[in-house]
C-alpha cells in the first residue's frame, strides 16, 4: 500500500468548531478510517500537530483525539519542512498572521471563514499565497450538508424550470447567561472581538447562494442587537455591541431574489435550525440540513383565500420527501478530504483564499448598507 503522509500543522483547534468539526469529526475520523482512500492500493494520511497557546488543553485535546503531537512553540513546526499544510481556525483577528506566515514557510493553507476582518486583508491574503506558489483553501462546509446536496441534484435535473425566489430562516435562541449559561461564546456577542451575525453568517450565505443559484449582484441588510446585554464564561456582565441578528436580501443573477434571516433570538418552529424554499416556475423545494422535500407543478394545491372557515388543506400533505440514496460523511470531512487530494495529487479545489475574500466583501458590504439604509451593489475583486 502506498501512503502519502501529510503533516499538518493545526492552529487554534481548542476552540468548539476547530475541536469537534475540524479535528475529531475530520481529521482524527479520517485516520481511524486508514487515511483517504486514492485507489485499492494508495491512501493519504493525515499526520497532525495541536498547536495553541494553552498547553493544559492541548494535552487533554490529544487524548480525546489520539492525536499524539502537540506543542505552543509554533514558529517552530513552521520551521519544519515535515508539516505541508497550516490550518488556521483561531479567532478572526489573529488568521493573517498566520496565513502570512505559513505562505513565507512554504505551507500550503486551508483556513476557516471569515478569512479576515476586512476585504482588503483577505484578499492580500489570497495574492501572498499565490505569489508563494502555495495552494489555499477556505472552508465551505454548508455545500456538503445533505439536505444542500440533495437540493443541487434537484437543480441539475431542472426540476424548478426557471427559479425566482429562496427564502431561508437560521439561528435559535442562544442564552444570555444570566440564569441559563449561554451555548456560544462571548466574543460572538462583542463587535471589538470581530463577533457579530452579519460578518458570521453572510460569509456562509455568500458560498451558498452563488454555488446554488449564481452571481449575487446586490445586497440589502438591516442588522439589529436585540439583546443588548448578556453574561461571559466566567460570570461577569458585559454590554453586548455586535449584531445579533440580520435581515438580508440579495439580487442574484437571473432575476432571483433570495432574502435570509440570521437571527440568535427567536425559537424556531420548524423542522430545523436552517430551513430554506426554493420556488421556481415548474416547482419548489424546501431543505433542512439534511432533508429536502419537493413539490411539482402538477402536484400543486389551489387554496383559496378566506378566513371564516378552517384551512381545508393540509399544504403538509403535498410535499414529497427525497429518498436516501447515498449516505452522506460530515460535510467538514468532505471538504478536508477534496483539500488533502488537492495538495498531494493536485486535483481541483475551487474553494481558494479568493472564494473567501468574497465572502469577506459581501460581509462588509452588508454591513455598508446597514449602517446607509440602502442597496449595495456586488463589484468583481481582482
Amino acid at each position: 500500500m502506498k501512503e502519502h503522509k501529510v503533516g499538518i500543522i493545526m492552529n487554534g483547534v481548542t476552540g468548539r468548531m476547530g475541536t469537534n468539526q475540524h479535528l475529531l469529526r475530520s481529521i482524527a475520523a479520517i485516520i481511524k478510517e486508514g487515511g483517504v482512500k486514492v485507489s485499492p492500493t494508495e491512501i493519504i494520511m493525515p499526520d497532525p500537530i495541536l498547536v495553541g497557546r494553552n498547553e493544559t488543553k492541548l494535552k487533554a485535546l490529544c487524548a480525546q483525539s489520539g492525536v499524539e503531537k502537540y506543542t505552543t512553540d509554533l514558529d517552530s513546526v513552521m520551521k519544519d519542512d515535515y508539516y505541508q499544510i497550516y490550518f488556521d481556525s483561531q479567532t478572526t483577528s489573529r488568521r493573517a498572521k498566520g496565513v502570512e506566515d505559513a505562505a513565507a514557510a512554504g505551507k500550503h493553507v486551508y483556513c476557516e471563514k471569515p478569512t479576515a476582518v476586512d476585504v482588503e486583508t483577505a484578499v492580500s491574503l489570497f495574492k501572498t499565497c499565490e505569489k508563494a506558489g502555495v495552494k489555499n483553501g477556505v472552508v465551505q462546509d454548508k455545500l456538503w450538508l445533505p439536505g444542500l446536496a440533495k437540493l443541487q441534484r434537484l437543480i441539475d435535473t431542472g426540476f424548478f424550470g426557471r427559479i425566482f425566489s429562496v427564502t431561508g430562516d437560521f439561528g435559535y435562541w442562544v442564552f444570555e447567561g444570566h440564569s441559563i449559561p449561554a451555548q456560544r461564546p462571548s466574543w460572538n456577542y462583542r463587535k471589538e472581538d470581530d463577533g457579530g451575525m452579519i460578518i458570521d453568517m453572510v460569509c456562509h450565505w455568500r458560498y451558498v447562494l452563488a454555488n446554488l443559484f449564481g452571481k449575487i449582484e446586490s445586497v440589502s441588510c438591516l442588522g439589529a442587537t436585540h439583546i443588548p446585554e448578556r453574561v461571559d464564561e466566567y460570570g461577569k456582565t458585559y454590554k453586548a455591541t455586535a449584531d445579533d441578528a440580520a435581515y438580508t436580501t440579495f439580487q442574484i443573477e437571473g432575476g432571483i431574489v433570495a432574502h435570509i434571516n440570521s437571527n440568535w433570538c427567536t425559537r424556531p418552529r420548524r423542522d430545523d435550525l436552517f430551513m430554506m424554499q426554493v420556488d421556481g416556475t415548474k416547482g419548489s423545494a424546501v431543505v433542512s440540513l439534511r432533508d429536502c422535500w419537493f413539490q411539482p407543478y402538477s402536484g400543486t394545491p389551489k387554496p383559496v383565500w378566506n378566513p371564516d372557515i378552517e384551512q381545508p388543506i393540509n399544504f403538509y400533505e403535498h410535499w414529497q420527501k427525497m429518498p436516501e440514496q447515498e449516505n452522506f460523511d460530515n460535510a467538514f470531512k468532505v471538504q478536508w478530504e477534496k483539500f488533502l487530494r488537492h495538495v498531494v495529487l493536485d486535483e481541483p479545489f475551487k474553494w481558494d483564499l479568493l472564494e473567501g475574500a468574497r465572502g469577506v466583501q459581501l460581509a462588509e458590504l452588508a454591513l455598508k448598507s446597514w449602517a446607509e439604509r440602502r442597496w449595495v451593489d456586488v463589484e468583481d475583486l481582482v
